[in-house]
């Protein structure tokens, strides 16, 4: 019996956008995967982290899902970049068909790039605020 034909298009999608959540997971390797928990359990931890600590700053509260996300942007990549039949042997095995990425997977991954590069530097230059002068700009 074939298997469903994973995307890899929409997988570099679900990471881009949603991995933060951990649905690429899900897509990929089904509701039983341990990772897909994780990243959706670190926005519920971020929320009780900022409901305990309310004086804390959001940086810290928030850093299970900051990470989360920034892990979501790294995973999208290793996603786009991986070679079409490289992915067809891994998730593509039994499902009879091949896939051809074509310019929309270019597309997102050049957004993953610029994304994760801002989200990266945003958080350095927040970290460096709160270390360097205790949250003094912001």
């Amino acid at each position: 019996m074939p298997t469903p034909h994973k995307n890899k298009t929409i997988a570099t999608f679900l990471a881009t956008f949603l991995g933060g959540l951990g649905l690429h997971r899900v897509y990929l390797h089904g509701w039983q995967d341990k990772w897909a928990w994780v990243h959706f359990a670190s926005l519920p931890v971020s929320v009780l982290f900022a409901l305990v600590a309310p004086d804390q700053p959001l940086m810290f509260t928030g850093s299970p899902f900051v990470l989360s996300v920034l892990t979501g942007c790294i995973e999208s990549l290793t996603i786009g970049i991986t070679s079409d039949d490289a992915w067809d042997a891994r998730f593509n095995r039994d499902s009879g068909r091949k896939s051809m990425s074509d310019w929309p997977l270019a597309v997102l991954l050049v957004l993953t790039v610029g994304t994760g590069a801002t989200a990266l530097i945003a958080a350095m230059a927040r970290l460096a605020d709160l270390f360097l002068t205790g949250g003094a700009f912001g």
